[in-house]
C-alpha cells in the first residue's frame, strides 16, 4: 500500500513507498469536485454536467501505488478546467470582456467548445446561462491547470532521472462512438502516430493488453490530446501513451454507475501495471 498520498485542491497524488518503475499513470478528467456556486449556475442538471468526466477512471488504475507506480489524478472536473488542454484555449464569445491577445481562441477544441474552460459538455449541451469574466477563467487556470501540471511535470522529471526513462500513461475513458458501431474498439492508445512515445513500448502495451482479451486500437480515433503531445518526448527518454477505455466495459454511462463488470476491468488494468513493470524498459526504449 502507498503511504505517501498527497492531496491538495488541484489533485490527489499517490505514490508508492518505493517506486520501482518507470512508470507514472495520471487521470486528468476523472474529478468530480463540483463547487456549489457552479452547480447553481449551470443549465444542466446534476448527471448532466458530469457528461465530459471519465468517470471512476482513477479507481481503475488505483493499484498503481501498490505496484510501484505513482497515481495522479484532477480533482477538479473537467466541465470547470480541462487539463488536457493549452492552459489559455478560450472561447471569445463566452466572456463579458475582450480577451487578451495572447489568449489561443482559434484552436480546434475552442470551436467546438471544448477550450480549457468549456462551454458545452462532451454530449454538446450548453453549461453556461451567462457569460463570465477572464478574471474566472484566470482563477481556475491559477489554481487548477497549473497545480496539476506543475506535480505532473514534476513526476515526470523524478521518475527520468531515477531511471533514465519515464512512461506517463495519460488515463482516460471514451464514449460509445457511432462511426465504430461495428466494430468498437475496447482501448485506444494514442501515441500521436508513433511520435510521443518510443513504438516499441507501445506495441509492449498493446500486446499487454491484448494479452488480456480487449480489442485495440492506435490513434483512431483518439491520437492524443496536449498531455501527450506536450510532454512526450522519445528521444529525451520520456514517453506518453494516451489511453482511452470504452466506457461501456465498465460503467452505465447514461447514469454515470460502476457497472457490474467494474472489478473485473479493474483487475485487469492491475495485471497490466504489473506486466508493464516488469518490462525490460532498457531494451524497450533503447534506440
Amino acid at each position: 500500500m502507498d503511504d505517501q498520498a498527497t492531496h491538495c485542491p488541484a489533485f490527489n497524488l499517490a505514490r508508492p513507498e518505493r517506486q520501482t518503475s518507470p512508470l507514472v499513470f495520471a487521470s486528468p478528467h476523472s474529478g468530480r469536485d463540483y463547487p456549489e456556486d457552479f452547480l447553481a449556475s449551470t443549465r444542466l442538471d446534476a448527471v448532466g454536467i458530469r457528461r465530459s468526466e471519465d468517470a471512476f477512471v482513477e479507481e481503475l488504475f488505483a493499484a498503481a501505488p501498490s505496484l510501484g507506480a505513482p497515481l495522479l489524478a484532477a480533482r477538479f472536473p473537467r466541465a470547470w478546467c480541462d487539463a488536457n488542454r493549452e492552459p489559455w484555449e478560450l472561447d471569445p464569445g463566452m466572456f463579458d470582456t475582450p480577451l487578451p491577445s495572447w489568449v489561443n481562441s482559434a484552436s480546434p477544441r475552442v470551436g467546438a467548445g471544448l477550450g480549457t474552460i468549456a462551454r458545452v459538455v462532451a454530449t454538446g449541451e450548453a453549461i453556461y446561462r451567462h457569460r463570465l469574466s477572464f478574471w474566472e477563467a484566470e482563477r481556475r487556470v491559477r489554481s487548477c491547470w497549473e497545480p496539476y501540471h506543475a506535480a505532473l511535470a514534476a513526476l515526470i522529471t523524478e521518475t527520468r532521472e531515477r531511471f533514465g526513462t519515464c512512461l506517463l500513461v495519460d488515463c482516460h475513458s471514451m464514449p460509445a462512438h457511432p462511426a465504430q458501431a461495428l466494430d468498437p474498439p475496447d482501448i485506444v492508445l494514442g501515441d500521436v502516430h508513433g511520435t510521443a512515445c518510443a513504438p516499441r513500448v507501445t506495441r509492449a502495451m498493446e500486446s499487454n493488453l491484448q494479452a488480456l482479451g480487449y480489442r485495440v486500437r492506435r490513434n483512431d480515433p483518439y491520437a492524443g490530446g496536449y498531455i501527450t503531445r506536450h510532454y512526450g518526448r522519445p528521444r529525451e527518454g520520456i514517453h506518453v501513451i494516451q489511453m482511452e477505455i470504452a466506457r461501456p466495459l465498465y460503467m452505465d454511462e447514461l447514469n454515470i454507475q460502476r457497472s457490474s463488470n467494474f472489478s473485473k476491468v479493474q483487475g485487469d488494468l492491475s495485471r497490466l501495471i504489473g506486466n508493464l513493470a516488469a518490462e525490460d524498459w532498457k531494451s524497450l526504449t533503447s534506440k
